[in-house]
């Protein structure tokens, strides 16, 4: 061996298989991606939610959602009701099972009056589990 060279080898063949790595960690970035913004497209209702400086509150068994826009109308599971219809769909609720849990989505627009009268008629239903939703502020 002479001084300076480096002793040859024969060049190494192609790689002729597909690495899956980099394929798996994009599906599994895309997968999380996906599972992290699917519960923020349920509602289909638009809200200017009042901010309070709670908690993420803990996912409920079973609960129907009341939302009471900026024009005052109301949405049961994202259905608009009529008040006698309302009336009639959260006493069959509450005849299945007494313990849902009513989620209360209001405008931060929507009078007072209006939500204390959809408390009233979860109440008069038979539903006495009443959470209220709210964005939650971020520091």
């Amino acid at each position: 061996m002479a001084f300076g060279r480096l002793p040859s080898r024969p060049a190494e063949a192609p790689m002729s298989e597909i690495n899956v790595t980099p394929l798996v960690d994009v599906m599994l970035v895309l997968l999380v991606i996906f599972i992290l913004t699917a519960p923020l497209m349920t509602s289909a209702i638009r809200l200017d939610l009042p901010q309070s400086e709670g908690g993420e509150s803990g996912a409920a068994p079973q609960a129907v959602v009341l939302v009471v826009d900026a024009q005052g109308r109301w949405f049961l599971n994202d259905q608009p009701m009529a008040e006698n219809a309302l009336r009639e769909q959260l006493t069959q609720a509450a005849r299945r099972n007494p313990l849902t849990e009513l989620e209360l989505r209001a405008d931060a627009s929507v009078p007072y009056g209006r939500v204390v009268e959809a408390m009233g008629l979860a109440q008069k239903a038979g539903l006495s589990r009443i959470g209220f939703v709210a964005e939650v502020v971020s520091p």
